[in-house]
């Protein structure tokens, strides 16, 4: 293996050797010959990258607050000399100051090479994308950066040979899917450029992977809850929104109906399931793509357990249209036994743990900024 990619054909070696020295033919391999080095040689059969060294990360879209978190555990595993941040937005001073910062567009494919040759990378972890609400505003934006961007990733990591991360979502499913619960293979067929570029993003990894042997590693996130979060359009925002609302006003008004069920996780979960999933050795992985759960709520599920902290908070709601399709068109719970089973996945965080955690992050929080808490 090179950097984590299990070859598993002649043609597989030829395409890292002979694409590894050019970009060449993005569409595919060169014409002509292919020099008899690379049809014979034989990678070492191990899925450490380059034996037992330390991966070297590039991580795009790695400057926004949201991701504040997940770049904490990747630096606290690897250290800030094996993880570069990537993103074309101005980082904050929390980004700024965690680690190596790089600007890189997605969309400028020399520039990523550059940054994946010169830094000798060995993993990529492609945050960059626009999400659910934000996506269905501006199609044409949310097309390029999603689907041109990971095109563009899918193809360095190929000719790189890399280790790829690229996460999926709730909503890479649609209305035909089974809801409750939702396996890992089923019919998809999302309704919103999101998902259907989480979608073609999955196919796309796993053809790549099964026809070439990229180190494809895909994870189907649920919604994700934290303090360190600020809400950027997503559909499930509302289960991080209610806590700010509950400290600072007491009061919520939810864009979804009280019984809209969709799946959700403490982001602590959802760290620790990226880099167990990425960690894991390529001979343990059944799927190139997993559904990964760890607790299924209602709005009103949610405010009622927050009430048993906050007995005074007040829930209105007011239904969006548009998101409330969006979440009707999603799982409401999510079968991860593949997970468990594989690589033995397990969340820790339930309901009450989240809603205790969230909460003292955020009175702290608000304490450090001199804001009251209601």
């Amino acid at each position: 293996m090179l950097s984590a990619v299990r070859l598993r054909s002649p043609a597989a070696a030829a395409l890292c050797g002979v694409l590894g020295g050019g970009r060449q033919d993005r569409a595919g391999l060169p014409g002509g010959p292919r020099p008899a080095a690379a049809l014979s040689w034989s990678p070492p059969e191990t899925d450490e990258p380059r034996g037992s060294e330390t991966p070297r990360v590039l991580i795009t879209g790695g400057s926004a607050a949201s991701r504040a978190s997940s770049v904490r555990w990747v630096l606290k595993h690897y250290g800030v000399d094996n993880v570069i941040l990537s993103d074309i937005k101005k980082p904050t001073p929390e980004v700024c100051n965690s680690g190596p910062f790089v600007y890189a567009d997605v969309l400028d494919y020399k520039n990523m090479k550059e940054l994946v040759v010169n830094n000798r990378i060995t993993w990529l972890i492609h945050y960059s994308a626009m999400l659910s609400a934000v996506g269905e505003v501006n199609v044409p934006l949310a097309r390029k950066i999603n689907i041109t961007g990971l095109h563009n990733v899918l193809d360095l990591a190929l000719e790189n040979c890399l280790r790829l991360f690229v996460p999926s979502t709730i909503g890479a499913f649609g209305p035909s899917s089974p809801r409750d619960p939702t396996p890992d293979l089923c019919v998809q067929r999302p309704r919103t450029i999101y998902g259907v570029s989480k979608v073609h993003g999955e196919l796309m990894g796993e053809y790549l992977h099964h026809k070439y042997g990229l180190d494809f590693r895909c994870l189907r996130y649920p919604g994700i809850v934290s303090a360190d979060t600020q809400p950027r359009g997503g559909t499930t925002d509302y289960a991080v929104q209610i806590f700010h609302a509950a400290l600072a006003t007491g009061h919520f008004e939810c864009y979804l109906r009280p019984d809209t069920r969709l799946p959700m996780m403490h982001i602590s979960d959802c760290h620790r399931a990226t880099l167990e999933f990425m960690q894991a050795p390529d001979w343990q992985l059944s799927l190139r793509t997993y559904n990964i759960a760890a607790v299924s709520f209602t709005p009103e599920e949610v405010a009622e357990e927050i009430r048993k902290h906050l007995p005074h908070l007040r829930v209105t709601y007011n239904p969006d249209l548009a998101r409330q399709t969006i979440a009707d068109n999603w799982p409401m719970r999510f079968d991860d036994s593949n997970a468990r089973r594989d690589w033995g996945w397990r969340p820790t965080y339930s309901l009450p743990d989240m809603v205790v955690d969230v909460l003292g992050v955020l009175r702290e929080q608000r304490a450090k900024a001199g804001l009251p808490s209601s």
